[in-house]
């Protein structure tokens, strides 16, 4: 079976179309197709509608800890920024730390723009306040990093070539059409979607235990916590088709960012 000769247009015009731009420290280029006012105002509204649907917690002493780490390390984002002679972005974050009453959900995230939400499930896992400052530095660190900008504009690449191919097709018979269509999601998926999201939460763990040593937090809070994550069963999948890599190799890449990360570091 042969590819069809127009598939291939939409994806190079993507490519040729496409912005870059450039993570904080690493250096790594990554798309960035979408613009960021757009970015931006699509992350308030997802924020809000997850906040508006879920039971938020303000006044108790875990709500104001996860405040109050969030706003030191995030104060450490930004002078990390200025550091980098990126004082102008300094000022693009729209900072808000939220905890959500779930105790069944052992998670954390951050939208672009820094909308960082955790939930009560992880605390356990976190237990103080130096274990959550790994987390929330690793969280930051995805804001800091435009990583939400950058997931969108693959997605965006993603759907350019799926519609280019399929329009490419639409001569050929509709088994021929399903069985390229099919074909080209997977080796999306499993050859750009994936592994770019790998390298965002490997570089969230650089740039965060960074952040979380810069803040005053001891970095090496974050191998004991992963074990502890690593002690509640590695989730069973595969890492070639998995979106983050396994805890065993989490915590061994960690082990290696360790000296980098404590030189950073002085208790307050």
């Amino acid at each position: 079976m042969r590819i069809p000769r127009f598939f291939v247009f939409p994806v190079l015009a993507a490519g040729l179309l496409s912005g870059c731009a450039t993570v904080p420290y690493t250096g790594r280029t990554q798309l960035a197709l979408m613009p960021d006012r757009e970015v931006m105002e699509m992350s308030r509204s997802s924020y809000r509608e997850v906040i508006d649907g879920s039971k938020v917690l303000t006044s108790t002493p875990e709500a104001e800890m996860v405040e109050r780490v969030g706003r030191r390390i995030a104060a450490a984002a930004e002078e990390f920024l200025r550091d980098q002679g990126l004082a102008d972005r300094a000022g693009d974050f729209e900072w808000e730390f939220t905890l959500i009453d779930d105790d069944q959900t052992v998670n954390a995230w951050a939208m672009p723009g820094g909308k960082i939400a955790f939930y009560t499930g992880i605390l356990p896992l976190t237990r103080d306040e130096e274990g959550l400052a790994v987390v929330m530095g690793h969280e930051v660190a995805h804001a800091l990093a435009n990583h939400g900008r950058e997931r969108l504009s693959q997605l965006l690449l993603f759907q350019l070539g799926y519609t280019g191919l399929d329009l490419a097709l639409r001569r050929e018979p509709e088994t021929t059409r399903e069985l390229w269509l099919t074909a080209f999601g997977l080796g999306a998926s499993v050859g750009l979607i994936l592994p770019y999201s790998r390298t965002q939460e490997y570089e969230a763990d650089r740039i965060g235990l960074i952040l979380t040593a810069r803040a005053g937090y001891d970095p090496r809070a974050a191998i004991p916590f992963w074990e502890r994550m690593k002690e509640q069963g590695e989730v069973g999948f595969l890492e070639f088709l998995s979106t983050h890599p396994t805890t065993s190799k989490r915590i061994r890449e960690i082990r290696k960012l360790m000296p980098e990360a404590l030189q950073y570091y002085q208790p307050r």
